[in-house]
């Protein structure tokens, strides 16, 4: 469902739960553009929980295939001062 920028202004983010309790997510257009999609708090968290499986994932991938370094706390803070 898409929902201008103009039609919230007027009636406001109540209409959210209207819109919520018939379509999964809602595309905000402002100026003819889709900018913002508003999903409701438990989609949210699952999405957000699929993003931290996904990283943890990786970073054990990149484990197994050595893909990392060991180094002190005090070089990888030099290490972090110098890429600024």
């Amino acid at each position: 469902m898409i929902v201008t920028a103009n039609e919230i202004k007027t009636k406001g983010v109540s209409m959210f739960d209207n819109l919520l309790s018939k379509f999964d997510e809602l595309i905000i257009n402002v100026r003819g553009k889709d900018k913002y999609v508003v999903i409701d708090i438990e989609r949210y968290k699952a999405f957000r929980e699929s993003e931290l499986d996904i990283a943890h994932m990786k970073a054990m991938q990149d484990i197994k295939d050595g893909n990392y370094k060991t180094q002190t706390a005090k070089e990888h803070i030099e290490e972090l001062m110098s890429e600024l």
